[in-house]
């Protein structure tokens, strides 16, 4: 049983690998340097593994980004305070299209990649994804939630509005003004 010392080290890995999890073409994804630096691999060499084992990536495993995704990636962390690495060695440019790997593709990394670490490190790129999705799930129940209670509110508000619309117009009613509600002292002198 580990200790309370260790699961908290053990929730930071997963929470800085969560950081490393990106949303790309509707997909979550982590990117080809990222998961060379947790598998503790050059991208170059783990870039080949994959090149090598093509046939163990199908595209819902893998997809290669774009140039103009490539573009948009390279300004997006350009800006990113924290990122304390270059982006390539040559330079900031992105000399070589990078990789996305779903979840999946994460795993099967592992497996192509044949070393203790890889097989370590996918436990936790796994339990990464995982926490995500059942924090996204636990989102998705809120906002389930929060849409339920607009659509009474709006229904309430609706009928709540008609309701002042009606005493508006009865209020503007001119016969309605004129009446007046209450006892009606009769005259002294008239019996």
């Amino acid at each position: 049983m580990p200790t309370k010392s260790e699961q908290k080290a053990a929730l930071a890995v997963i929470e800085e690998v969560e950081d490393k999890i990106y949303v790309f073409r509707g997909q979550r994804v982590m990117f080809d340097s990222d998961l060379a630096e947790i598998y503790q691999v050059e991208t170059r060499v783990l870039k080949q593994a994959v090149r090598r084992n093509r046939h163990r990536f199908p595209d819902d495993f893998l997809f290669e980004l774009t140039a103009d995704e490539t573009a948009l990636l390279e300004r997006s962390r350009s800006q990113t305070v924290t990122l304390n690495r270059p982006l390539s060695k040559r330079g900031s440019n992105i000399k070589y299209a990078p990789f996305a790997f779903t979840e999946h593709g994460a795993v099967m990394l592992a497996s192509v990649l044949k070393s203790q670490t890889a097989v370590e490190a996918s436990i936790v790129v796994v339990r990464a994804f995982v926490r995500m999705r059942a924090m996204l799930a636990l989102h998705q129940d809120l906002a389930d939630r929060v849409e339920e209670l607009e659509k009474v509110t709006d229904y309430h508000g609706q009928k709540f509005g008609v309701v002042s619309d009606l005493l508006s117009q009865i209020l503007r009613d001119p016969k309605f003004l004129k009446r007046k509600i209450g006892f009606v002292e009769a005259k002294k002198g008239k019996k």
